[in-house]
């Protein structure tokens, strides 16, 4: 017998299990692209005509606006951090990523309270200083206070991803531009900026994504956008028709933005000609310099993650003692243990599909591995109405089947977990998938090239040598997936079955309600776990860099 081409086998269970997950994917998706172009009723006309118009244009304008200040602050940050040395630089470098442990709209109730009438800043400057200052300027529930909570929250995205970036950069490409005559800023403007343009173009198109996801700010500020609209439509018409007309207008509008970065992120490819990539070496600055970058850099940092956690924590001792009740225990125990499910469900599939399209070649697999990010760029409030119709259709049928054998169902599937766990997987299924593929990518195939040549089987090569490789991207891609889905609102507001809460549900419920201060604890708790989550992923993140 020739040489054993282990590539050339077809590796069928492991086709036909991804398939499966793949067409589960897309359903949703489907139903949403269909339910688009089907007659459309008396309120989708009334909404197409008064109202669409200003959706769109509220949506734009925090897209746009965040989208800028992200990638001004996110850019200028990762520079210095990686060219410079300064006072403090190592603890911010990571520091830095801790505002993404705050949800947008527990920052935003948060600083309402803090800027309000009744907030600390304005109560100061009346009876400390005896100034009375003019409301306008202290208006957070705006489309400008929206984008100031967007910024200040999602901002580390554009810093973590480009600073990665910065670092992957030779030595030799800023020497030279130092050597050619060019001072800091011209080797940023000119140099790094160039080079870096796909890693902050694709950044910043993930914080807008965020923001079309987006639910609990522009609800609590009041500002109408088309995410709003299709809770509004569901809830308050019990429009389900038009509710997915709306959510099909917020996925033309994903895929304008996505053509949008593919088209900003050009064909220009850049390469070091070297064999070996010599890391930046930060320039120590002394003086005023240094002291300015450090105000600078935390600054950022304590507007982002000091000043709310601040007035959080003082919320909290307010109100602990009538919050804190083993009822207060049930919800951490509900947000932990529904990630917890939905994370380990989210990597299985995400192990089955990453190793199937590394094993096997062609354009199917290509498709499946660009089908899987799907999920990510569709926003949780068109995930939620595509689900819920999905979930009655398949209600009616169990219903009806039942009844031939003259059976009453005690509960349907719409009023379990079921839903809103499957709502996850679709959602954040990417997130596990793109870790799983990174792991596999820095492994390689050589390991289960030669498990194969000595006659083990696809199956046992995955559980003995495949999984021990990717312990380290295993435990990045559950610890991402179990952050996104603990912070994770409109989807659960949803789906979530009667009597069944999470802490991001409650506190947006209290902070609805106009009840910021007993919101506080069970945002802390968030909190908490998020920047846990994030500084034990940065540090599974050292080890397998070393």
């Amino acid at each position: 017998m020739s040489k054993f081409h282990w590539s050339r086998v077809k590796h069928k269970g492991w086709a036909i299990l991804s398939l499966v997950f793949i067409t589960i994917i897309l359903i949703p998706n489907i139903l949403i692209a269909v339910e688009f172009f089907t007659e459309p009723n008396e309120n989708w006309l009334h909404i197409k005509e008064y109202l669409l118009r200003d959706y769109l244009e509220n949506s734009v304008l925090i897209i746009l606006f965040t989208a800028l200040a992200t990638m001004l602050i996110g850019t200028s940050l990762a520079w210095l951090i990686t060219i410079y040395q300064f006072p403090l630089r190592n603890f911010l470098k990571w520091s830095l990523i801790l505002p993404l442990a705050i949800p947008p709209y527990i920052a935003a109730y948060t600083y309402h309270g803090i800027i309000n009438y009744t907030g600390i800043i304005q109560s100061t400057l009346r009876n400390d200083f005896d100034m009375q200052v003019n409301q306008a300027y202290f208006n957070m529930m705006s489309i400008p206070g929206a984008i100031f909570v967007f910024t200040v929250t999602l901002f580390p995205y554009v810093y973590s991803i480009t600073r990665s970036y910065f670092q992957s950069l030779s030595a030799s490409v800023i020497e030279n531009a130092r050597l050619l005559g060019s001072n800091s800023f011209q080797t940023f403007f000119r140099v790094a900026l160039p080079i870096s343009r796909g890693a902050i173009v694709g950044s910043v198109t993930l914080v807008i994504l965020e923001v079309l996801n987006d639910y609990g700010v522009t609800s609590y500020f009041g500002i109408q956008t088309v995410s709003t609209a299709i809770f509004r439509t569901w809830y308050g018409m019990m429009d389900l028709d038009s509710a997915l007309k709306l959510a099909g207008t917020l996925m033309i509008m994903v895929m304008v933005i996505l053509s949008m970065e593919r088209l900003l992120r050009g064909r220009k490819k850049f390469f070091d000609p070297s064999s070996k990539v010599r890391p930046i070496e930060p320039k120590r600055l002394t003086g005023v310099k240094g002291w300015l970058v450090f105000a600078y850099c935390f600054g950022i940092f304590a507007i982002a993650f000091i000043v709310p956690l601040l007035q959080l924590l003082a919320w909290a001792t307010m109100t602990f003692e009538t919050v804190f009740k083993p009822e207060f225990l049930e919800l951490a125990k509900n947000s932990i243990f529904v990630a917890g499910v939905a994370a380990t469900i989210i990597l299985v599939i995400a192990l089955i599909i990453s190793n199937y399209t590394r094993l096997q070649q062609g354009m199917v697999p290509k498709i499946f591995s660009r089908v899987t990010t799907l999920g990510y760029s569709i926003p949780g409030a068109a995930i939620a109405i595509a689900v819920i119709t999905i979930f009655i259709l398949l209600d009616q049928q169990i219903v009806s089947f039942l009844a031939m054998f003259k059976l009453k169902p005690e509960f349907v599937l719409r009023t379990t977990l079921s839903m809103l766990v499957f709502a996850y997987v679709i959602r954040f299924l990417a997130i596990g998938f793109n870790a799983i593929e990174s792991g596999f990518e820095k492994t390689g195939n050589r390991f289960t090239e030669a498990s194969r040549t000595l006659g083990a089987s696809t199956l046992r090569t995955f559980f003995t040598v495949d999984l021990p490789l990717l312990k380290g991207a295993i435990v990045s891609g559950f610890i991402l997936v179990f952050i996104d889905i603990m912070k994770e609102l409109p989807l659960t507001l949803f789906l979530q079955p009667f009597n069944f809460s999470t802490l991001a549900t409650q506190a947006f419920k209290y902070a609805n309600d106009e009840r910021v201060q007993e919101a506080s604890i069970a945002s802390l708790l968030i909190i908490f776990i998020s920047a846990l989550s994030i500084f034990v992923f940065y540090r599974v993140l050292d080890k397998e860099g070393k």
